[in-house]
């Protein structure tokens, strides 16, 4: 496991970026568990594919899955590029198979193309990890953007639905999907009115599915973040106080560090969640869902 010696502590300096951000631009930059995650073979043999792998929260768990045996490939933006290079290093220094697929899940045949790819490189797909996300300030309904609420939608939803449809029907008895939601889906903010909606949909989502996959021994969960300090953050273009005090209003005082979602990912991947489906696991920081 991966705990924070110095975890930071707000305030946060002043930073802003385009979307979809980059790790190397942030201050001071995410703990993904690079120098302290440490893997048990949890996860020997298994084959993951983990969109969103680039950087945040999915290369936390890419790191902590590859550290834990599992072969892991990663999908990402093109223009996440750079990140996803880093991502794949660290996933083959753990003496695993690496690899990063570059692809626009809102584009047409997309997620069909991304799952055969990875299962092709992987040689089969038994975790599925649907964390790719996407979520931009509004500052209020009447001046919700239209591109923006379906960039958000064919990415949260479309993206997650299309990629687990296109997967489940190969997947195996034992195989384990992973959606990472939000505490929006619970607690949502105005700010992220459509960000929320979708996570809302997300949990009714994962919900259905366990339903309909636990008879072939297949286990759907999802991951409710709080507030974590990945460049989605300074990308969601919120003003410079709303970032400098991210994650202040938990009762720890502070956002988490991608690394210390990883143990939940590595919990809902293996054999030690073999009873648990349709469940939404918190990691927050102390709010409540």
């Amino acid at each position: 496991m991966s705990v924070p010696t110095d975890p930071a502590v707000p305030p946060f300096p002043p930073q802003r970026q385009e979307q979809p951000g980059h790790t190397s631009a942030m201050t001071p930059a995410p703990d993904h568990g690079e120098a302290g995650y440490q893997g048990h073979d949890r996860l020997k043999g298994r084959k993951a594919l983990i969109t969103g792998g680039d950087s945040g929260i999915g290369r936390a768990a890419a790191i902590a899955f590859a550290r834990e045996g599992a072969d892991v490939a990663i999908a990402h933006l093109p223009e996440e590029r750079d990140d996803a290079a880093s991502t794949v290093e660290l996933i083959e220094a753990a003496g695993v198979r690496g690899a990063a697929f570059p692809v626009d899940l809102r584009a047409d045949g997309a997620p069909e193309r991304l799952v055969a790819d990875a299962r092709s490189f992987l040689g089969g797909l038994d975790l599925l990890v649907l964390n790719a996300g996407y979520q931009k300030n509004v500052p209020s309904l009447a001046e919700l953007d239209l591109a923006s609420l379906d960039r958000t939608f064919r990415t949260n939803l479309y993206g997650v639905i299309l990629t687990a449809r296109a997967a489940v029907d190969q997947l195996p008895s034992g195989a384990s999907i992973i959606v990472t939601a939000s505490i929006q889906a619970f607690n949502p903010s105005p700010a992220l009115l459509d960000y929320a909606m979708t996570k809302a949909a997300q949990v009714a989502f994962v919900q259905a599915l366990a339903d309909e996959l636990g008879p072939r021994g297949i286990r759907v969960n999802a991951v409710a973040p709080g507030p974590v300090w990945t460049p989605l953050i300074p990308a969601t273009e919120w003003d410079e106080s709303k970032v400098s005090s991210f994650g202040k209003d938990t009762p720890l005082g502070r956002p988490g560090q991608p690394a210390e979602l990883a143990g939940a990912y590595v919990y809902l991947a293996s054999e030690d969640a073999s009873f648990t489906s349709g469940a939404v696991l918190a990691v927050t920081g102390g709010k409540h869902l």
